[in-house]
């Protein structure tokens, strides 16, 4: 199996605001880790795949380093969703990537940082 990390450090504007991007990106995403640097704890991200706009992680007022293992619900050849027999809960897998990574950051403080990594399988 082979593991690739990517990682990007965004700064934010005066306005608390960031974008970048990871590109080719090709395989499962296994995780996403946040490393807090010094961004305001009313931190705000949402990371999507551009191609086919999936959200990868969104989530609000981060106040610490956090590290995410998103999954997608899976479905079986007929649409229906997939789910574990005995309590019918979702059956989740990863996502798969192929194309560029957005990730967007709002309310992160003036010209602060904060890095992410992503793990892939």
């Amino acid at each position: 199996m082979n593991v690739e990390r990517r990682s990007i450090t965004l700064m934010t504007d005066a306005s608390g605001d960031a974008t970048g991007t990871i590109e080719d990106v090709n395989g499962l995403l296994s995780q996403i880790r946040y490393d807090k640097d010094d961004y305001a704890d009313t931190v705000d991200f949402t990371i999507t795949c551009a191609e086919t706009g999936e959200t990868l992680w969104a989530e609000s007022n981060v106040t610490a380093d956090a590290t995410r293992a998103p999954r997608q619900a899976t479905h079986g050849t007929d649409g229906a969703a997939a789910l574990y027999a005995a309590g019918g809960a979702a059956v989740n897998d990863l996502i798969a990537i192929s194309g560029t990574i957005n990730i967007v950051v709002a309310q992160g403080g003036d010209s602060k940082s904060g890095t992410f990594h992503f793990v892939t399988v």
